[in-house]
């Protein structure tokens, strides 16, 4: 049964008449003739009775017609929803991003994309990026802004990349500190200091990769969440490194210091999307909002 037919179908029961159909919807009356004789020939019932004036709806055509006014809603329907993906103007947006990048980055993107994009139901969740990156793959997000260190690439065979910026680490101590007033410091001028980190291994903490060789930091307090790493430095119990984006959730009762040239640490943020699938417009509009965001960062 093809849709054509069915919008034929419709017309000639609304006007009555095969001529006046044909005039509406600027078709032959030969071609509507086909039309409504091939849907008789799929469906197997008389729909017309054909008049010296017009036609008039037989019972199976009263029934047909019923069935097909809600098909040919539902249809023009999902192609207003389909130009809506098409063109970024609806559907959904979800995102996932690790902690730090909702500090600043993602909600700024998400508020300006919130307001060119109002009738995109947006979401967000906030995780670890390996966790990020299975969900993407799971289908369970969009686009996940995510974390790697230059020595630990993510996988471009799995994951696109959209690069957004490369984030340096400062060194957050208190007030107080003997060190508080540099602008750069030196590992070797944090021996013996006690670091508050998220492990007691310094390898599972932002701490790998920009340890100097035979450094090895003393982690007295393990704390996972930013706010109470940052709530025992500024209590005095010991030093941590902190990543950029996360510098306005540091208290002023903190200093943040960045590390020597020789040993600062870096780690690159992306948008990730899944490698090979289709990327919705949406998507695309939210990682150039991303990207815009990132350059004033």
């Amino acid at each position: 049964m093809q849709i054509q037919s069915l919008e034929v179908f419709r017309a000639v029961a609304a006007h009555g008449s095969i001529t006046a159909a044909a005039r509406a919807l600027r078709f032959t009356q030969s071609a509507v003739s086909r039309q409504i004789a091939a849907l008789e020939a799929d469906t197997g019932a008389l729909l017309f009775d054909r008049l010296p004036r017009g036609v008039a709806l037989t019972e199976e055509g009263r029934c047909l017609l019923a069935h097909t006014g809600a098909v040919l809603d539902r249809l023009d329907v999902a192609r207003r929803e389909l130009a809506t993906l098409r063109d970024g103007t609806g559907g959904r947006l979800r995102v996932g991003a690790f902690a730090t990048a909702v500090a600043a980055l993602v909600p700024r993107a998400l508020a300006a994309f919130r307001d060119t994009h109002p009738d995109v139901t947006s979401s967000l969740v906030e995780g670890l990026t390996p966790a990020l990156l299975d969900r993407l793959e799971s289908g369970d997000a969009d686009v996940s802004v995510v974390s790697a260190a230059p020595d630990r690439p993510l996988d471009r065979a799995r994951f696109e990349l959209h690069h957004l910026l490369d984030e340096h680490m400062l060194v957050a101590v208190p007030r107080t500190h003997r060190l508080a007033r540099r602008r750069t410091v030196r590992y070797t001028e944090l021996a013996g200091e006690s670091f508050i980190a998220a492990s007691a291994t310094p390898e599972n903490t932002l701490l790998a990769g920009s340890l100097p060789l035979g450094f090895q930091p003393r982690v007295d307090f393990v704390v996972g969440e930013w706010t109470g790493k940052l709530g025992c430095v500024a209590a005095g119990l010991g030093v941590t490194l902190i990543p950029a984006l996360a510098v306005r959730a540091a208290p002023a009762d903190i200093a943040l210091i960045r590390l020597h040239r020789d040993e600062v640490s870096v780690r690159q943020v992306f948008a990730t999307t899944v490698a090979g699938r289709a990327t919705p417009a949406a998507v695309t509009a939210f990682v150039a909002q991303l990207r815009e965001v990132a350059a004033t960062l």
